[in-house]
């Protein structure tokens, strides 16, 4: 049975900026509630920047849930510089983007995603530690990560073809406490060393 949790869910999500000054908590118009995450994550949520990921693809539960997270402050807020559109060159964060969203809004970004690919980043690895990382991702995290991590239907993100920079980020943030691991998640984490976390990211960035 396919789980529905967020265990290594949050690794794969991030930033998701958007713009206060432009975004309308109650909007109805899809285009002016995406249009900053359009000028951080990229077209489609394809993001070419790799310490912001690509959302495009998660299922609409995974986007939501994040979204949530951010809004009640439940996740790391790191201030980050968008890399294009209106407000190019601004820093923000995602509790900012998130604080003044409605459930209804949230909901509507995150089917719009939801329907969008996921497309996977071209970047460098290395093919003798991903194969290793495919063993240690087979042992610890495919039930909870169909396909290498890939499949949408976990609701738990993906890290197949995900931005390396971006998840190793992420897995530092489980290790100093900066985020909460999820109690299904915690046991695997733990028992990781640096060489299998490395290794880890070596397969999730050879995917093409």
């Amino acid at each position: 049975m396919k789980q529905k949790t967020s265990t290594l869910a949050f690794l794969c999500m991030g930033v998701m900026l958007n713009a206060p000054i432009i975004i309308d908590a109650h909007a109805a118009d899809i285009a002016k509630l995406i249009a900053p995450c359009e000028d951080c994550h990229g077209k489609g949520g394809a993001s070419k920047v790799p310490e912001i990921p690509v959302i495009g693809g998660f299922s609409a539960i995974y986007t939501a849930d994040t979204l949530a997270a951010y809004k009640e402050k439940q996740r790391v807020c790191k201030d980050v510089k968008y890399p294009s559109g209106a407000h190019k060159g601004e820093t923000s964060n995602m509790c900012k983007a998130a604080e003044n969203l409605s459930d209804e809004d949230a909901n509507l970004i995150a089917e719009y995603y939801a329907d969008k690919p996921f497309v996977r980043v071209t970047q460098s690895f290395d093919a003798g530690l991903a194969e290793t990382g495919k063993g240690i991702h087979n042992l610890n995290c495919k039930k909870c990560h169909e396909d290498g991590g890939s499949s949408p239907d976990d609701d738990a993100g993906i890290l197949a073809g995900q931005w390396m920079p971006y998840l190793e980020d992420q897995f530092k943030e489980y290790a100093s406490g900066k985020r909460i691991l999820p109690e299904k998640m915690k046991p695997k984490m733990e028992k990781l060393s640096q060489d299998d976390i490395k290794a880890l990211l070596n397969y999730y960035g050879s995917f093409k």
